[in-house]
């Protein structure tokens, strides 16, 4: 059975897999705490428009597949594999036309309908080894 924080998450992640940033981003509340930002950039919406913004220009093929999302009450824990190519520069890293599939596990707080609070980790290790900004 769907629910319904399932539905707002899977209907939001078909606008990210199809390259509409403002759509994504439907899915926060305008002052939404997004645990995940690096430092320096804003809270909210303005910072994950930056984040995702950047994610976006490096990968412009970027693909998010849902492995799992697990409902309890007003948060939802979410499990993707992202794949991309790096044809665009990422955090210094210049394109290296690689592809990437690095795996995530986020979990989100909803009111009314929004995503209120957000954490999430990334295997960012993996990320930068694939686009050959570490050694493997």
């Amino acid at each position: 059975m769907t629910t319904n924080l399932e539905s707002i998450i899977r209907k939001d992640v078909g606008y990210f897999n199809n390259g509409d940033l403002d759509g994504y981003l439907e899915l926060y509340a305008e002052d939404a705490a997004l645990h995940y930002l690096p430092p320096g950039l804003p809270g909210g919406v303005a910072g994950a428009r930056l984040f995702y913004g950047m994610f976006m220009a490096a990968f412009p093929d970027i693909h998010v597949d849902i492995k799992d999302i697990l409902v309890d009450g007003d948060r939802a824990a979410v499990r993707i594999i992202l794949t991309g190519t790096h044809k665009g520069e990422l955090m210094g890293v210049p394109a290296s036309g690689k592809p990437i599939s690095v795996s995530a596990i986020s979990i989100l707080r909803f009111a009314s309908g929004k995503c209120v609070e957000r954490w999430s980790e990334l295997d960012m290790m993996g990320l930068m080894t694939q686009i050959g900004a570490i050694p493997a």
